[in-house]
This record gives structure tokens, sequence and C-alpha cells, in this order.
């Protein structure tokens, strides 16, 4: 079934006329469910990936009541990179051309800020730009949003990845209440649920792909000799190549035993278990969460409360002494509409618990072979990102756009290549491309931030 093609929505003629000469005919899904909501003036929860049509999605949706004789900042829209802002600002443009006057305004880091503030001055309908800078302009009072009706939160999940929740609250905090608010993003974990709901109004949501709802996993069962359980875990890993795994074990002792066997392999792993402190605890989970480790072995106590999202795959070192804990470790995977897997290990003097866990899943429990040994040959796969650790945070007044723009200022790396911001009491760590890291490193060794300079090392 065919999606319906845009002359089937209410435009303006000239934005109309301009699709057409732009080519757009059919609409993406996403363009055919969110459109007529956002051109309703309802506020949106949309779930989509980039390519998948969205910024046409709101810039129609901001062109459509856009009132050209007033030279003010009618719109906003955030995004995490300035990339990415260029991207959209672009495409608004192109979309536009059919409507004479009216002005687009980039406001990114990384570029003087004198001429933006010049820009701002003279006035501009519809401002894009990343979260950093739009505060850096509110706090000298450059950038007036007092008569916004039109907030976009685009990659809303990214933004929240590079710490900038606090910047949003203070950008929202000065558009009016009354507006229209569009929220993307490609992923929903509990932080974006909770300022989906403080910044919008009874917002329609749109969901494009499989149904979030569904726990999707394959479970497979390994039955394994005694002393084999290290081996069988590398086998899995080698084979299969998960891009974020948790192996569960269901003592301190085996976690820190299979963790280093891991490591002494060449794999990117960390332990997490009881004898950790809150320090060490959030450091491995701070590499965890922002892909710099793509394996954690945990115990259980260790692992609750754990807000992980996209995780590929579980493997249960051996069945967990609690079944109802067991049926929790797998439910970790096969979230967000991806399909996940879940392993477990287990030997003969686990039959009957093994019994057990099959009535209590209703399923039918079958042996599994392992991987082939020639899984082993493979070139062990290793992060994309590294993270980097910042001797300042937020008691040196440190912000994510500070970091960000470091980064990304002259001969610096591109925006797609920083990864997650988090900012601590008085360190800072953000992660990169594992192919930029000594630029990365040197940018940040030499730059200054907040008008110094701060210690900088890989872990």
């Amino acid at each position: 079934m065919t999606n319906p093609s845009f002359s089937a929505i209410e435009l303006p003629e000239a934005l109309a006329s301009n699709l057409s000469s732009l080519g757009y005919e059919e609409m993406t899904a996403i363009q055919t469910q969110a459109l007529p909501l956002v051109l309703a003036g309802e506020d949106l929860i949309g779930q989509a990936k980039t390519g998948s049509g969205k910024t046409a999605v709101f810039g129609l949706g901001i062109l459509s009541k856009l009132i050209i004789d007033e030279y003010h900042t009618q719109a906003l829209v955030l995004c995490p990179t300035r990339e990415l802002a260029d991207q959209v600002a672009g495409e608004i443009r192109r979309l536009a051309r059919g409507i004479p006057n009216i002005k687009v305004l980039t406001v990114c880091g990384g570029v003087p800020f004198g001429p933006q503030a010049n820009s701002l001055a003279s006035g501009a309908h519809i401002v894009v730009g990343t979260p950093g800078r739009i505060e850096d302009h509110i706090g000298k009072d450059t950038i007036k949003l007092g008569r916004v009706n039109t907030l976009v939160l685009d990659e809303a999940d990214r933004m929240l990845d590079m710490g900038f929740q606090e910047v949003l609250e203070k950008i929202v905090g000065e558009i009016p209440s009354q507006r229209q608010t569009l929220l993307f993003s490609a992923t929903f974990p509990a932080a974006i649920e909770t300022i989906s709901q403080r910044f919008t109004n009874q917002a329609k949501k749109v969901k494009i792909g499989a149904n979030a709802s569904n726990l999707d996993i394959d479970q497979h069962f390994h039955r394994i000799e005694n002393g084999g359980r290290i081996k069988a875990v590398q086998l899995l890993l080698m084979e299969h190549e998960p891009e974020s795994s948790i192996v569960f074990c269901n003592t301190k002792q085996e976690t820190n035993e299979l963790a280093q066997a891991l490591r002494d392999m060449n794999f990117d792993v960390l332990a997490l278990h009881g004898d950790l402190d809150q320090p060490e605890r959030d450091l491995v989970m701070t590499r965890f969460a922002n892909k710099s480790a793509s394996i954690l072995v945990a115990t259980d106590v260790a692992s609750r409360g754990l807000d992980i999202e996209a995780l590929d795959a579980v493997i249960n070192y051996q069945i967990a002494r609690n079944l109802d804990v067991h049926i929790h470790r797998i439910g970790r995977t096969g979230r967000a509409g991806r399909t996940g897997q879940a392993f477990t290990l287990y030997t003969d003097q686990e039959k009957l618990k093994l019994q057990q866990l099959g009535e209590q899943l209703n399923l039918y429990i079958e042996n599994e072979p392992l991987p082939p040994k020639a899984a082993l040959n493979k070139i062990v796969p290793r992060c994309k990102m590294i993270t980097i650790q910042i001797s300042g945070g937020k008691k040196q007044k440190v912000r994510p756009g500070d970091i960000l723009g470091a980064l990304t200022g002259d001969s610096g790396i591109a925006g797609s290549d920083v990864g997650k911001i988090k900012i601590g009491p008085a360190s800072s760590f953000v992660a990169v491309s594992r192919e930029v890291i000594k630029q990365a490193l040197v940018k940040l060794g030499q730059d200054k931030i907040k008008g110094r300079n701060f210690k900088v090392r890989s872990l």
C-alpha cells in the first residue's frame, strides 16, 4: 500500500507548488501520520530516525503559519550538532523557496559570536541552532524568544546524551507556554519521556517502525562442560559481535574472573559488582552507556536500576538462582522495537533448574551447539567510541556546549564524531570516535575551555 501524495494535504499555494518543483510527491510514513497533526496545530512527539523525512514535517508546519511581515523569531529549532543544524536550515530554506523574504538563521557554536548577534538584531523568522550557543545568546540578551510560537526539538535523545537537559530547560523557560512543540527522537529512554511530558501539552504520538512494546527476544540455550564457560562466552561474542551486551554472573568472583579473561582477549569490557564504590560504578556506567565499552559483566544486585537502551544481547553465565531474576535479565534486550538475543549457558547439574525455567517461560528448551571454533579466528571487534576524561566539571562551570565547541571548533573534529557528554562535579567525560581520538585529545589539550586549560586523558 502506497502512502498518499503531498497534494492530499492542504498547504499554502506557494508551499505546495514549490514542493512539486522539488520533486516531493509521495509522502513518507512519518509525513503521512504526522504532517496533518502538525498543520492542525497539535503538539507532537515523533519517533523516527534521520532520513525519515521528519524535517519536512516540522519545516512545512513552521512555514505554513509564518507571518512574513513580522521580523521577529517565530520558530526555534534545536539540534544537537552544528552539522545537523546546517542541514536542517538548508532544507527549510529549500521548502521556503517559493515564499520571498523569509529569513532562516543558523546559530551554532564554533563560529564568531558577534556576526550572529548582529543577524539576530536585524530579525530572523526562523532560528535553527545548538543548545549551547542559544543559551549563550540568552545570557547576553542577544536573542529574543518571547514571541516564538513553534519549538522543535530535533534528535532530542542525542541532545540529552550530550548533556543538554539543563540547557534545554533554560531555553524552554524563555519561550511562551502558549506554543506548538514538536519533539522528534530516534529512541525513547526515560529522560525523553520526562522532558516530553514537561515541554509538550497533550501531544499526539507518532511512532514509525516496529511496535516498541513488543519484547522480541530470540532465546538460545547451550549445554557446556564444567570449566567451559569462559570459552563459550568468547565464542558467542566472536560469532554474534553484539554492539552492546551484558554477561550476568551469580557471584562477584566470577564477574571479576570473566571480565579479566575477556580483557586479556582484547575485548572492550567492564565489570560491575557490589565491591565498586559509587565513583567507580558511575565511571563504569558512563563508559558503557556512551559505547566506549561493548561488554558489561555484572552481578544481578549491582545491575539493579540500570536504564540501558538498545542492548543487543544478554548472556547468562549460568541460570540465575531465582527464576524471576533470570526472566528480568533477558527482558533487558529486545527493547525499542529491536530483536534481542539471549544466550544461557548450563551444565548437566543445572538440568532441573532448566526444566523449571522452561515451565515458567512456557518454552520448549532445546540445546543448541555453540558457534564453531572457527569464530575464534576472527578479529576481536572493538568499540567505535573511546571516552576522554577532562579535569573540569560543574565546579569549574564547564558545560556540554563548551566541550562540544572545543572539539568541533577550528581544525576540530566533526560533530558526528562526538558521542555522549557527561558533566560531573569536578571532571567531565565525552565519547569520541576511535578514528579521531588522537586529534580530539590534541584539540582538547591545546584549546581552552572556560578560559583555561584542563588535563585530558583517554580511558
